[in-house]
């Protein structure tokens, strides 16, 4: 089957739209209510283009393309029909570009810029609403909103929240939790997906940047940082590096011309995640105790659980996630070594994550009255901090990380991947059954970026049945099983975010699945290349516990490390 496109034939597939044929033969169009792989709404217009035989203008994202159709992608009628659409939505939109959040990397302002509206030509009433800041990690601007959708079907489609949706009609439409009150009041879980799909300045990360640089400014705190695996093979896009380079001797060295005082590699705590969480598996399994045993790295799939699935509770891990079992250590055992009072201590985290702005705050995350951790970045964040402080990123001398705390494993550095934390595991596990290694660490089975994966895995008589899954729709369909009767499975992995922490909410907005990939690229090269393979090797784990945790879940573990997780009741 053949189209025409642009006075040439090209050939196309059945049941294929015309957008999916403009984009396999990089024809571009603009768009701004679609999103790949899902189904089109046709809301937005602005892919329109010109059936070359009936003159009329067609959504290319839900038009279905026919054997002999001809049509034209930027003939005169189509460009002023995308300049009258960008013209009416700008007609309604601030015009603070000047000090917008995503001002440089706006999809409306690049599609202002790129049809060449140069001034305002409908003018009328603008709509007002009030900039939502009651969340602990997003802020909401409506105003911004141009209602293109996309956060609305990422949270319902792919994160099965629907904490958000359309409300009211016409020209009073808006975007909006129940009743349009608080984000904070709704069922968000702070994942940060629906920023990654906004085209505008919508919505954004509570920033804590002020909080941060007034501690680095006061001479009486001790500011220390910590970052997770997954940021030194992401933050290399925002500097023009190739998608996946890791830069981890570079962050080091930036972090500390920043001013920060002491950098440690959450990888640390992740592989003490992995002694802890390992321990926690083999007595559940051993004792017979409650399976399966679920992970609880991820915040805003533990904010899920508490909200959708309470019944679960029990069945997840009573480990913090890395970043909180750091910041306990520091504030502790850190803090006796060093001789510093922990109220001294400012610790802050740089995560890839905007939930974990919202886990940092967590009332269940203290210890004596102090925070784990004081403050939260984004990998987005930290990128504005570098280059606030005009560090030459690209050509920083690389330095190493402080110890004790930042000697790492590649297993802990898998964390950043979907599936990373289950390989971790089942390497420590195998030996902790066994007193031998995997002859083979790699656990094929788990690795990759589809959505679920399973596999059974022999260790000595016990056959351990494992499930990975990303993206909480993903989750629900396997929750569900298990409450049907499923109860082949003992160790499950969820993260919130698809692919894992690489997809984090927090990370580079516009990055496409490429750029996913090369990060999970980047991670299991590091694996593949060095040595230290397991958690349970890692010399400084080893001395934590011979010197302050005597061993794991033992009782100061389980009060410096662990927690426990209640039944939220959403409010609206």
């Amino acid at each position: 089957m053949k189209i025409e496109i642009n006075n040439k034939w090209v050939e196309t597939f059945e049941e294929e739209t015309i957008l999916e044929v403009l984009k396999r033969n990089n024809i571009h169009v603009p768009t701004l209510c679609h999103i790949k792989d899902m189904l089109p709404t046709g809301a937005c217009r602005i892919c329109v283009v010109e059936d070359a035989d009936s003159g009329k203008l067609i959504p290319s994202c839900s038009f279905p393309v026919y054997d002999g159709l001809k049509v034209k992608t930027h003939s005169q009628k189509v460009i002023s029909s995308r300049k009258t659409i960008v013209e009416l939505l700008l007609s309604n939109h601030p015009d603070d570009c000047l000090y917008c959040v995503r001002n440089g990397n706006c999809e409306l302002q690049s599609l202002s810029d790129n049809l060449q509206v140069r001034e305002r030509k409908i003018r009328g009433n603008k709509n007002h609403h009030k900039l939502d800041l009651s969340s602990s990690s997003i802020i909401r601007d409506p105003e911004k909103c141009i209602l293109c959708g996309r956060c609305v079907r990422i949270c319902e489609e792919v994160m099965e929240v629907s904490a958000i949706d359309f409300i009211n009609r016409g020209n009073k439409t808006v975007i909006g939790t129940t009743f349009n009150e608080g984000l904070n009041t709704s069922s968000c879980v702070n994942c940060g997906q629906c920023i990654m799909v906004c085209p505008t300045g919508a919505l954004s990360e509570k920033k804590h940047f002020p909080e941060i640089l007034s501690a680095i400014n006061n001479p009486k705190k001790q500011v220390v940082v910590q970052y997770a695996p997954a940021i030194s093979v992401s933050i290399a896009e925002d500097f023009d590096f190739k998608a996946g380079t890791d830069v981890n001797g570079k962050l080091n060295a930036a972090l500390r011309a920043i001013g920060f005082d002491k950098v440690f590699d959450t990888t640390f705590s992740a592989d003490l995640t992995i002694m802890e969480e390992g321990t926690e598996l083999i007595n559940r399994i051993k004792n017979g105790e409650k399976l399966p045993l679920i992970t609880s790295c991820c915040p805003a799939w533990v904010k899920y659980a508490e909200e959708f699935y309470p019944e679960f509770l029990t069945n997840i891990s009573s480990c913090k996630s890395p970043q909180q079992m750091l910041g306990a250590i520091l504030k502790s055992y850190y803090a006796q070594k060093n001789n510093i009072n922990p109220a001294n201590i400012y610790s802050v985290a740089i995560m890839p994550c905007t939930a974990k702005k919202f886990e940092g705050q967590r009332d269940e995350m203290t210890n004596n009255g102090y925070s784990d951790v004081d403050a939260v970045l984004t990998t987005r964040e930290l990128s504005e901090l570098i280059k606030t402080f005009g560090i030459d990123f690209k050509n920083i001398e690389p330095e190493l990380t402080d110890s004790p705390h930042g000697v790492r494993s590649t297993a802990g550095k898998l964390f950043g991947v979907s599936g990373g934390v289950m390989e971790a595991a089942i390497r420590t596990a195998y030996f902790k059954l066994t007193g031998s290694e995997l002859l083979n660490f790699k656990v094929k089975s788990v690795r990759g970026l589809k959505g679920r994966k399973e596999a059974k895995i022999k260790i000595d008589n016990l056959e351990l049945g494992v499930a990975v899954v990303s993206g909480l729709a993903n989750a629900k369909i396997l929750l569900e099983e298990i409450k049907n009767g499923r109860d082949d499975l003992h160790f499950i992995e969820i993260m919130a975010c698809p692919g894992g922490c690489i997809g984090g909410g927090g990370q580079k907005i516009n990055a496409d699945e490429n750029a996913l990939k090369e990060r999970m690229k980047a991670l299991y090269i590091i694996d593949e290349n060095e040595t230290l393979k397991v958690s349970h090797k890692n010399p400084e784990v080893i001395e934590l516990y011979k010197n302050f945790l005597e061993e794991p879940n033992s009782h100061i573990a389980h009060k410096l490390l662990h927690t426990t997780y209640k039944k939220r009741d959403v409010l609206l």
